[in-house]
């Protein structure tokens, strides 16, 4: 049995809503680790048991322990190309996505890239993740067996679109279909993994690949489905043009059977209100992207409108690589800030670190097993220090709260920010000096 010491940070639910006490605090903090690489107990130390048998000891004095972050959207083959402008998002797709996502039909392109994908998500403090693939099955068989050697938890599934792409990036409704299967019967629940179906979205699939999308999903109840939903307006347009039929773009994924509770819809920024109240209905959630939608202009993000309790829809946080801009969870928390002050919203920090942990593991009906440091769940931790750059330590210096500290993370902190990462209880990174 191993002991972690230092300030410690976890949830029981959303600050905000459940209210403050929902935020669970300790400046003299402990975590035991059995050699299960789950947790044992957590609690103040000056409570720890007496007959946990522990046999080594790290203290971290005024550092942070905190469950390890979850990035809920997130693509594995758009790794390298963070910063690659487009017009808007239609035109990044054609000019710069798509022929970087044909280069993982090399296998052994994928298993590089798979290596040093889940380094950065490690180094920056990133222990879970649901990531799109490419269209490639051999890229999502490396990916799934990459994580599964280093024991994280992660979701993924290759991408199904069979239209409006380069060829090198498109299957058909047989193949889509067939590979699709052939993964989830493979890797859905090995170990710490899980599947998700992955139709892009509308634009990308034709009717008959989304009713394939949710005929599977209907076969395979327990597995996630991911997609994209009302990022900006040329999206829009081009999915009223495609879909003449339908009242709304999510009135396209709605006939297909592809909205539920195990449903994630990434930005869902221009939603109206009707379609926040049936997202809300059908229990599916939305992932909230933000350095992405600034970076290509997409639009702002209006939590208050998406949360509206009269008809909640349930929203996670996520970097959204490669439109997104960093890797790193506590800059994008940052970002949501400003993003939500923008659309006259206020995030605050306790919140913003809520929404990267158990926020996150509730919408991937992970919360039982990560999201929150709790007796029984795996140890996936990260160490943050408050005081890690000479602005941050200036800032820490005049905080008088915790949320003072945990504001000061998510608006100034970064991947410097992270002094250590460990998943399943094993230490997997550590900063140098």
């Amino acid at each position: 049995m191993r002991l972690l010491t230092g300030r410690t940070l976890s949830f029981t639910g959303d600050p905000e809503i459940d209210g403050s006490g929902a935020l669970r605090w300790e400046e003299h903090g402990a975590i035991a680790i059995g050699d299960d690489g789950r947790i044992a107990w957590t609690g103040p130390l000056a409570e720890l048991p007496p007959g946990l048998g522990i046999t080594a000891r790290e203290d971290f004095g005024e550092m942070i322990l905190a469950p390890g972050f979850i990035d809920a959207h997130i693509h594995f083959p758009q790794y390298r190309m963070l910063a690659a402008p487009g017009r808007d998002l239609l035109d990044w797709l054609a000019r710069f996505t798509f022929p970087e996502e044909g280069r993982f039909a090399d296998r052994s392109h994928a298993e590089v890239a798979a290596e040093i994908f889940l380094d950065r998500l490690l180094s920056s403090g990133t222990t879970a993740a649901l990531a799109f693939s490419s269209v490639h099955k051999g890229a999502a068989e490396v990916l799934f067996a990459t994580a599964a050697r280093r024991g994280m938890a992660l979701a993924t599934g290759k991408t199904m679109m069979d239209r409006n792409a380069p060829p090198v990036v498109l299957d058909d409704v047989e193949s889509g279909a067939r590979d699709t299967q052939d993964l989830i019967a493979r890797w859905h629940n090995r170990g710490r993994l899980r599947y998700a179906i992955s139709p892009r979205f509308a634009i990308t699939s034709t009717e008959a690949q989304l009713e394939v999308s949710g005929a599977l999903l209907k076969a395979h109840p327990g597995c996630l489905m991911q997609t994209h939903l009302s990022e900006s307006r040329r999206e829009i347009e081009t999915v009223r043009v495609l879909f003449p039929n339908d009242r709304d773009y999510t009135a396209v994924y709605e006939r297909f059977g592809l909205v539920g509770p195990t449903c994630l819809f990434a930005h869902g920024i221009h939603l109206s209100d009707d379609e926040c109240r049936r997202l809300s209905e059908t229990g599916s959630a939305v992932v909230h992207c933000p350095t992405s939608n600034t970076f290509l202009g997409s639009g702002l993000f209006d939590l208050g409108h998406v949360g509206a309790p009269a008809r909640p829809v349930d929203f996670g946080l996520a970097t959204d690589i490669g439109g997104g801009t960093s890797y790193s969870m506590l800059t994008t928390m940052g970002e949501a800030y400003k993003v939500a002050m923008l659309a006259g919203r206020r995030l605050a920090g306790g919140r913003a670190f809520y929404l990267a942990t158990l926020a996150n593991a509730r919408l991937l009906h992970l919360d039982a097993e990560i999201g929150s440091l709790e007796a029984g769940k795996w140890a996936d931790i990260v160490l943050l220090d408050p005081r890690a750059t000479p602005v941050l330590a200036a800032r820490d210096d005049l905080s008088e709260s915790v949320e003072d500290r945990l504001f000061a993370l998510a608006v100034l902190g970064d991947d410097r920010a992270v002094a250590g990462t460990w998943v399943a209880g094993r230490r997997v990174f550590a900063r140098a000096g």
